[in-house]
C-alpha cells in the first residue's frame, strides 16, 4: 500500500528511491490496494498550490494511479484498535489491516510511529527507502 505522499514521490517528485517499488509494481511482484477516499485524496492533494512548482499532471497521476491500483471497497474501522493521531491517514491503516497487506509505505511520521505495534498483526509500516522489497520485491 503506498500513501498519498508516495504516490507524490513517485509520479510528481520523481524521487530515484520509488524506482524498486515502482518496478515491482509494473512488474506484477507487488499489488498496490488502495480505495475511493484514497484516490479522492490524492486528487485534492494534486491541486494543492503547495505543489504548483512542482507542475503535476493531475490526469497523468490520476491515470497512473487507475492503471497500477486494485480499489477495494472502503475499509471498517481497524478491530486492532491501531489509531492514527492524523485521522486523514486512519484510511491507510484500516485497509492495510482489513486486507492483511504486507506493507504500508509512507514517509508520514504518524503513521510510522504506528510501525512497532502494527508489525505483530503482520503489516510493516515503513518508508520506500527501508521497503523490504527494495532487495527482492515479493
Amino acid at each position: 500500500m503506498l500513501d498519498t505522499n508516495t504516490v507524490l514521490d513517485w509520479l510528481v517528485f520523481k524521487d530515484a528511491g520509488m524506482a524498486p517499488v515502482v518496478a515491482a509494481l509494473q512488474g506484477g511482484t507487488l499489488r498496490w490496494l488502495a480505495c475511493e477516499a484514497m484516490r479522492d485524496e490524492l486528487a485534492r492533494t494534486l491541486a494543492y498550490r503547495t505543489l504548483a512548482k512542482w507542475l503535476p499532471d493531475s490526469e497523468h497521476v490520476l491515470a497512473t494511479f487507475d492503471r497500477h491500483v486494485c480499489i477495494l471497497a472502503a475499509p471498517p474501522p481497524s478491530p486492532q484498535h491501531l489509531r492514527c493521531s492524523d485521522p486523514d491517514d486512519q484510511v491507510f491503516l484500516d485497509l492495510a489491516l482489513a486486507h492483511r497487506a504486507q506493507w504500508l509505505l509512507t514517509h508520514d511520521r504518524a503513521l510510522l510511529r504506528l510501525a512497532r505495534r502494527a508489525r505483530p498483526l503482520g503489516l510493516l509500516i515503513v518508508t520506500p527507502k527501508s521497503w523490504p522489497g527494495t532487495a527482492s520485491p515479493s
